[in-house]
């Protein structure tokens, strides 16, 4: 099979829903970044294969098609989505990676792109048998037998209460996760990969003054619940982020030389009432079919979509805490649902950049139970 190389990627700044990006299409998101990302990596146009982009409330239809036709791209390039919720966007580059090992493919630009704020409303026709009178929803069905809005709080909470995660640390993490993050922003560390969108400046999630007693303040987010808050769980998000992946060979031929090499990507079912496990379940499955340790590992990215996620990956993995999500993670930066895994692999790449490792791993808890992970490793240059 043939070597598959990262050359890099970008990002836009994170929008909280309704905020900065509230009138721009997850399609414009999308366009914008991947215009940015051809003209910084100077990528012809003409040896471009494919775009694969995840996308999860979207419209419907080919929305990584209608964005690679905004950016201006030759008609002649196909450019797919892929729906996997969370973990779109990761699986988006592990299907990008497939199609160079296969030789199907030399260069193929991968992510995603979303739009909380312009999402479209949806009802059931009245053909369906569970048609319900013209209701608007805007979740989708996970589960069998199992709808409603609040149905990914429900997984996280009861994740919570069965594997006994306490609030107290979840709270911890969501303290780091803000602190790391207003550090990272402090210091420029990712302004490198980020691009700005209609004039944006920075990620609108970031609270450097998140404190104990804020969290405290701030409600429980389901009726008679007693672990998921407004603190430790996600808000809404825009945002779009797209990363290069190539053959030896197209590196070799344009005289390029890579960020990582791509070296795995796998997904695995878990229990779909408690998403949050999966992406532990995803690291341990990377690790297995790769033949590696956690304590190889020099750097983490794992989508905090939810605290609890953090406190079942540190106790799956003890002593990580100084390698996982270094820059902060989805808590504070936000979880753009098809975006998520692009954006933390990027994060990843820099924290290795900066820890001078070598392997990297990401890893999403999908909607529906199923975990996603990639293992990359940083090229000597």
């Amino acid at each position: 099979m043939n070597h598959v190389y990262i050359l890099g990627g970008l990002r836009s700044y994170i929008g909280v829903k309704d905020g900065m990006y509230r009138h721009i299409p997850a399609e414009k998101l999308g366009a914008e970044v991947l215009r940015e990302v051809v003209s910084r990596f100077e990528l012809p146009t003409d040896a471009i294969d494919y775009i694969i982009g995840g996308n999860a409330v979207g419209g419907g239809g080919n929305i990584t098609r209608l964005a690679a036709l905004s950016a201006g791209f030759p008609e002649r390039i196909p450019a797919v989505t892929l729906d996997l919720q969370c973990g779109s966007a990761l699986e988006a580059i592990s299907a990008a990676a497939a199609k160079i090992e296969s030789g199907m493919a030399d260069l193929v630009i991968a992510g995603g792109m979303e739009s909380s704020s312009v999402q479209p409303y949806r009802m059931m026709s009245p053909n369906h048998p569970e048609y319900d009178g013209g209701k608007v929803y805007t979740v989708a069905q996970f589960v069998p037998g199992k709808r409603g809005e609040q149905v990914m709080l429900e997984g996280a909470e009861e994740t919570a209460i069965r594997e006994n995660v306490s609030k107290e640390e979840m709270d911890t993490w969501v303290l780091r996760s803000h602190k790391r993050a207003a550090q990272a922003r402090k210091e420029g560390i990712l302004e490198d990969i980020t691009v700005s969108i209609d004039g944006s400046s920075r990620d609108e999630g970031i609270r450097p003054t998140m404190s104990q007693r804020l969290i405290d303040r701030l409600p429980y987010l389901l009726p008679n619940g007693t672990k998921i808050t407004a603190a430790n769980a996600c808000l809404m998000h825009d945002g779009a982020a797209f990363v290069v992946l190539c053959s030896e060979r197209f590196l070799r031929e344009q005289g390029r030389k890579a960020e990582c090499r791509f070296r795995f990507g796998t997904a695995i079912g878990d229990d779909p009432m408690m998403s949050p496990k999966s992406a532990v379940s995803a690291a341990k499955a990377i690790l297995a079919k790769t033949g590696h340790s956690y304590q190889e590992i020099d750097a983490f990215e794992v989508n905090e979509a939810f605290a609890v996620i953090d406190v079942l990956f540190e106790r799956a993995f003890p002593g990580i805490e100084d390698r996982y999500n270094i820059w902060g993670g989805a808590l504070a930066y936000g979880h753009p649902y098809g975006v998520s895994g692009a954006m933390i692999l990027l994060h990843l790449m820099k924290a290795l950049e900066h820890k001078n490792g070598h392997l990297g791993m990401c890893c999403v808890a999908a909607a529906g139970g199923i975990g996603s992970s990639i293992l990359v490793e940083k090229v000597m240059k």
